[in-house]
Order: structure tokens, then sequence, then C-alpha cells
């Protein structure tokens, strides 16, 4: 399975990104998918994931102004952020928990990650 990241680039305090983020490759179900990042010094977190059922999960220090939505015939997900805050300034990192089925007994279940794209909030 592959992902390949769109959309990232640098963009002044206040102002809106959309990353695009589409998967392929062998799988029956995509089972989460969405974002981490990492800024320099720090640890990858959580930024918004969503389930193949459409719950979706947001990092507190980005409700209310990004918002991921996913379009599941194209497999592929959108983070549109808005209001960024220098803060904001990452890697950012699609994420895909993948399953397929490989005979009628059973499945197989595993993870993917992007190869990041960077994201630039200039105060």
């Amino acid at each position: 399975v592959q992902l390949v990241e769109s959309g990232g680039g640098l963009v002044q305090f206040g102002g809106s990104l959309r990353l695009s983020c589409e998967a392929s490759g062998r799988f029956d179900k995509i089972n989460l998918m969405g974002w981490y990042r990492q800024a320099p010094g720090k640890e990858r977190e959580l930024v918004a994931t969503v389930t193949s059922g459409g719950a979706q999960n947001y990092a507190d220090s980005v409700k209310g102004r990004f918002t991921l939505s996913r379009n599941n015939a194209k497999n592929t997900v959108y983070l549109q952020m808005n209001s960024l805050k220098p803060e904001d300034t990452a890697v950012y990192y699609c994420y895909a928990d993948w399953s397929l089925q490989v005979s009628i007994e059973g499945s197989i279940r595993n993870e993917n990650w992007g190869q990041g794209t960077q994201v630039t909030v200039a105060s």
C-alpha cells in the first residue's frame, strides 16, 4: 500500500492550506486514515483521523481550525487547515490502517505512512 501526499508549503500566519493523501495498492478496506505531524525536536503527534465508519478524532490544538474529510471511492483524505499558526509548522504524515482478505478464513491488517509533506507557517 502506498500513500501519496500533496498540498504542503509555506503560508503566512492566519492562512490556509489543504493537504491530500491518496492510498493505492492491494487492500480491501481502509479501517482508519488521517494525519499526524512532527515538528523539529518533538515527537510525532496525532492531527486528525477518520474511521471507515466516518468517526473523526482531532487533536485539541486543531479543533475548530482543521477539517478532515474522506472520499471512500477515491481512497483519499483531505485536511483543510485554516487559521494556521506558526506552531502548526511541521512535517505532516499521512497514515492508513488497512485490511486485506487473504483467504476464506482470514485477513491481514497492517499500516503505512506517507513520505511526509512540509507545512511552514510564517509569523
